[in-house]
């Protein structure tokens, strides 16, 4: 049986158990992908491509180096792929951020063709994550005289792979769902029995809070197409107990947005909330994949008039509610203003500086840490 047979019964398997191809990071599988591409009259062409182009993991995985290699070969015009052409060939390799896909880069960047150098340094770049070999590549060329690689060096002085981003939008509609009331631990958000299958995005997404909230949030969503979920500890804080980057994962899975259309089931910039704020060191992973934590400060102490807090028959504060976040609350957050407000902006509900610091705008901005969050804390 090929690589590439088992792959299909591993995708039969999965499809019973509601999951969909796992991603590729094999190199051999991805040769095997390879061959059927290029081969017009193979039976699994088409779907080998949709794995190629949608189910391959990008970064420093074998599988990333066999696509990067392909593609490289189309831009070069050695092999005609009528499905991806030059431009959307240099279109995949911006998104494969790093390895084997910047290598190919500088090769077309360094090389004879013209025209091809150029593209090929305009998707460098924009690219942030290369080793010091690469950077070694490019001085060596630089004192060689080359001009493409001057040109290069002198946009990375300039920080243009940021400042050519573009601003973090002024404003953010979201829907509320409230997880759970009180405090909610990293381990409802990826519990550690379930450690196992962290590096199966898809499949360890499962493992958040509930079925039954994994459901309302999907109706939600639906409900509310252009507006983010605002994940909600109710009476609470946000991300208690351990760091947890596959509880930010999850978080981002089911309400953030996709991190790149070429890359499955990685999502950045989820938007969580908490009475009480967030945990400072959850804040900081969420922060990691350029997403937004709110302290909502929506129960406040009751007081009484002699300016003490009401307390209850157990002897604690009694709480009353200044706005309401029930699931289902549409809320407007400004960025510029820094702001919570309500759905048509007219009341202002909290105050969000905390959220949005220089340096959180600035990971928001580059949607976030890049590959710091597929990696578990």
């Amino acid at each position: 049986m090929s690589l590439f047979e088992a792959y299909l019964e591993e995708i039969e398997t999965r499809k019973g158990e509601g999951l969909s191809p796992k991603p590729i990071d094999d190199g051999a599988l991805t040769r095997e992908v390879i061959a059927q591409v290029r081969d017009r009259a193979h039976p699994h062409r088409e779907q080998s491509l949709q794995f190629l182009i949608y189910n391959t993991l990008p970064g420093t995985t074998s599988a990333a180096g066999e696509k990067a290699g392909f593609l490289k070969e189309i831009v070069l015009g050695e092999v005609e792929v009528p499905e991806i052409s030059k431009g959307f060939a240099f279109e995949l390799l911006s998104h494969m951020k790093g390895g084997p896909s910047v290598e190919v880069l500088l090769d077309l960047a360094l090389g004879a063709e013209p025209t091809i150098a150029k593209e090929a340094a305009e998707v460098l770049k924009t690219q942030v994550f290369l080793y010091e070999a690469d950077t070694d590549r490019l001085a060596e060329a630089f004192k060689a005289g080359n001009a493409v690689a001057e040109e290069i060096l002198n946009s990375y002085a300039e920080a243009e792979f940021f400042t050519k981003l573009p601003q973090v939008d002024e404003e953010i509609e979201v829907v509320t769902y409230i997880a759970a009331e009180g405090d909610i631990s990293t381990d409802l958000l990826s519990p550690g029995n379930q450690a196992h299958s962290r590096s199966d995005r898809e499949l360890h997404g499962k493992c958040m809070i509930s079925e039954q909230a994994q459901k309302e949030i999907e109706t939600l969503k639906l409900q509310h197409p252009g507006k983010r979920v605002m994940l909600i500890a109710e009476k609470g804080t946000m991300g208690v107990g351990s760091s947890r980057m596959s509880g930010v994962n999850n978080v981002a899975l089911w309400t953030g947005t996709q991190a790149s259309p070429y890359v499955p089931f990685v999502n950045i910039a989820p938007v969580v909330a908490g009475t009480n704020g967030i945990s400072p060191i959850f804040l900081t992973t969420v922060g990691v994949t350029g997403g937004i934590g709110v302290d909502l400060k929506n129960w406040v102490k009751k007081m009484g008039e002699d300016g003490k807090p009401i307390l209850n028959n157990d002897g604690n504060p009694v709480l009353e509610q200044k706005y309401s976040v029930e699931t289902g609350t549409v809320l407007k957050i400004n960025t510029k203003e820094k702001k919570l407000y309500s759905a048509d902006g007219g009341e202002e509900l909290v105050d969000m500086s905390d959220s949005f610091s220089a340096q959180k705008l600035e990971f928001m901005r580059a949607g976030g840490g890049g590959v710091a969050n597929l990696v578990e804390i």
